[in-house]
């Protein structure tokens, strides 16, 4: 079973189980062929997070996040009154991190891929060859983004999604530019991305503009191998990202916290329930702010965020009929201690039960808008996921200080929460999502529709949604998401409710009790679930 953004990634890696590869052959085509025709989201210039579960119950989770430049620092994004400048860290050159999405393609793929690599590539290299029919919400997509790719490129003429006249669905996308910077990566691997001419067309793009990444930085760059976090909740056993992702420590907490209310008996759309999760919602995002960042940089104190007495101590300032202010919310206090929603996320499940939950990223949607001239693909803007400056808020609304600062070679704090669940100790649900700051929260949700709920992963999946994060301090709610008067019942205990778009678009697989899959692809967009016998 496979789940995707796009239909014809989806196919890509659904060909890939049919051929008999495994699930990390299927991921290496799915990614790929995502940075052909899911731009948005899907990606050669960005980053992510894999977790894996091999057959046998092996967990391992590889964080591919973007870095900061050697050049970074901690007041790059300030004037000389220590104000963040507005949009440096969103749009243009200097927003970008160094990609590690390539590099964690094939250090995935070195240690458990079993198809050759310039075999999984070849699909997206004919895909961006040959062209494929865009769907109409990516025809509507790109009219719209129109003048912010003109703004931000210097040569719109070598932007492949400007179009004179209005994209309509159906319309082919080729993209000659990228199918060779696919085959340079086909041809000479790791190197045919990192070195050579990709290379250079990256650090010329950079140069053009008053972007920081050289070459050092390219050739340096390494993915690394996380400890998973782990927690459990109502006889299931979660695994999730570690840091430099906040998801996998937030989203334990977040179910921990649950544990300690009979959530299944208010019901999945009641103001008890909402109440409840909105209030571990506030902690765990005030903890998030002070204590998450990269820890190889930062001491992320984990065990004493999951320990039992303080996650004991959280649910018991929650006041069953009143609402907490976020001003009164205070993160962890220890005496050691000194992403756009237009991510994507696919979840696959081979052959032999090995499992793949990879969300990926080049930040807000077509990341900092820059293609790099003559290579064809988008960068990122992950820099603004750093803390530009203690208590200024980014993109998302979110928070951070230092644990969360700009520093050279350190990898920027994310939401990202791909997740496996086990029960009885053979695999359960396989969960991701994009979203930005609502990730944490989509995936939280999607578990306990299923869980405490008893939806089906379909059913969990098109549920509407909700999402606080501490600050600001309202309840975000897609249209029509509860009834009326549970709105009501929830403003008398203090809430404030703000109806918004759609959030997250959650693709998942729950192994049913006879073994079967059932793949739940996200309504809110094109994405995608195909299963084989």
């Amino acid at each position: 079973m496979i789940v995707s953004a796009h239909p014809e990634a989806t196919r890509v890696g659904y060909e890939i189980l049919k051929k008999g590869g495994n699930a990390i052959d299927a991921m290496v085509g799915v990614h790929f062929a995502l940075a052909v025709v899911y731009p948005s989201a899907g990606n050669l210039g960005g980053g992510g997070f894999l977790m894996y579960r091999e057959n046998s119950g092996e967990i391992s989770s590889l964080d591919f996040r973007e870095m900061a430049p050697a050049a970074a620092h901690e007041d790059m994004y300030l004037d000389e009154e220590g104000n963040v400048i507005e949009g440096q860290s969103l749009y243009g050159q200097k927003a970008s991190g160094v990609p590690g999405s390539v590099d964690g393609m094939f250090t995935a793929h070195e240690r458990f891929g079993t198809l050759s690599f310039e075999e999984l590539i070849t699909p997206a290299i004919k895909l961006a060859n040959k062209g494929f029919k865009i769907t109409a919400h990516q025809a509507r997509n790109y009219n719209n983004y129109k003048k912010v790719f003109l703004e931000n490129n210097r040569n719109p003429r070598t932007v492949k999604l400007i179009k004179k006249t209005e994209w309509k669905e159906g319309d082919l996308l080729v993209q000659k530019d990228l199918a060779a910077t696919l085959k340079r990566i086909k041809n000479n691997g790791r190197a045919g991305f990192y070195e050579g001419k990709t290379a250079e067309l990256l650090v010329a793009e950079m140069k053009a503009g008053n972007g920081i990444i050289e070459l050092e930085d390219l050739k340096n760059y390494k993915s690394t191998w996380r400890k998973p976090v782990k927690g459990n909740y109502s006889g299931h056993k979660i695994y999730s990202m570690a840091p430099s992702s906040s998801g996998g420590i937030a989203l334990v907490q977040l179910l921990k916290i649950s544990e300690h209310f009979p959530i299944s008996k208010y019901g999945s759309k009641s103001a008890k329930t909402i109440h409840i999760m909105t209030e571990a919602e506030r902690r765990v995002y005030a903890d998030r702010a002070k204590h998450l960042g990269d820890s190889d940089f930062w001491d992320v104190p984990i065990d004493e965020l999951l320990a039992d007495d303080y996650i004991e101590e959280r649910a018991g300032e929650i006041d069953l009929s009143q609402a907490t202010s976020s001003q009164e919310i205070r993160a962890m206090e220890l005496d050691n201690i000194a992403e756009s929603e237009e991510t994507t996320h696919y979840s696959i499940i081979d052959g032999q039960g090995n499992a793949v939950s990879l969300t990926t990223t080049i930040n807000s949607a077509y990341g900092s808008k820059v293609f790099v001239e003559g290579a064809g693909f988008l960068m990122n803007n992950e820099m603004d996921d750093f803390s530009s400056k203690p208590g200024v808020p980014n993109k998302y609304g979110l928070l951070g200080g230092a644990a969360n600062s700009i520093q050279p070679g350190k990898r920027m704090l994310s939401a990202m929460t791909p997740t496996l669940i086990e029960k009885d100790g053979e695999l359960f649900m396989v969960v991701g999502t994009p979203g930005g700051s609502t990730i944490i929260t989509s995936v939280y949700q999607t578990i306990l529709n299923v869980i405490d709920h008893g939806m089906s992963m379909t059913e969990a999946v098109s549920e509407k949604r909700f999402h606080h994060q501490w600050k600001p301090d309202q309840i975000y709610m897609e249209k029509n998401a509860i009834d009326q008067e549970v709105i009501e019942e929830l403003k008398k205990m203090g809430h404030k409710v703000k109806t918004r778009g759609s959030i997250g678009k959650v693709d998942a697989i729950l192994v049913n009790p006879d073994g079967s899959y059932e793949g739940a692809a996200d309504p809110r967009g094109d994405d995608w679930a195909m299963g084989l016998e």
